[in-house]
């Protein structure tokens, strides 16, 4: 045999063996795995309500027209003089599916009517033990005033916890209103205020 057949063969084994050496590495397996994780989300639940009378049938949600109605201590409040004072006590609370704290602002949503400019006004947070009257003022946290309906100055925000299953405590408020001098005779006016929980 010659040398060039003998290269022939050698370069033949040498192919085959590449060519056997290519198969190998195909035939290996990739071994992979995965893992997942899911997560659901569900948002809380958030309600104010008011009530003018605290009693347990007496709590629900008051739109801004006309708001909830608020009794006034004599002399009622159709019943006014110059420089009459009236007392009406109002609370909110977060009600039972509520599933955060809240802070509330006080705000004059409108104020109405003949005598509007002859209406002062203030609102006062209590605690539920002392009376909606002229010690509120002394008693209190003063909220908001206005020596007018239609003029606001801000005072103090509250804070409102929510319950478990049930409804938060309540806050008690205190509306002062006085007659001005120049009350017309005759004339009303109508004020109504916002009480704006934001979830803490």
């Amino acid at each position: 045999m010659t040398t060039t057949a003998n290269q022939r063969k050698v370069l033949a084994i040498l192919a085959g063996g590449l060519v056997l050496g290519i198969g190998t590495a195909v035939t290996l397996a990739a071994w992979n795995d995965s893992e997942f994780a899911n997560g659901t989300f569900q948002a809380g639940a958030f309600n104010l309500e008011g009530s003018a009378t605290s009693a347990a049938a007496g709590w629900g949600e008051h739109a801004a027209a006309p708001g909830a109605a608020l009794t006034f201590t004599l002399p009622l409040a159709g019943n006014l003089s110059p420089t009459d004072t009236v007392y009406a006590p109002f609370w909110v609370r977060l009600d039972s599916t509520t599933t955060s704290d809240a802070t509330v602002t006080t705000s004059l949503e409108s104020g109405t009517g003949a005598n509007a400019t002859n209406i002062s006004y203030a609102v006062y947070a209590l605690d539920e033990a002392d009376a909606c009257d002229g010690s509120a003022t002394t008693n209190g946290t003063l909220l908001l005033s206005g020596s007018t309906l239609s003029a606001s100055t801000a005072g103090a925000t509250f804070d409102l916890a929510h319950g478990t299953g049930v409804a938060g405590a309540a806050q008690k408020v205190c509306f002062i209103a006085t007659a001005g001098a120049g009350l017309t005779e005759g004339g009303a006016a109508t004020g109504v205020w916002e009480f704006a929980a934001e979830s803490n």
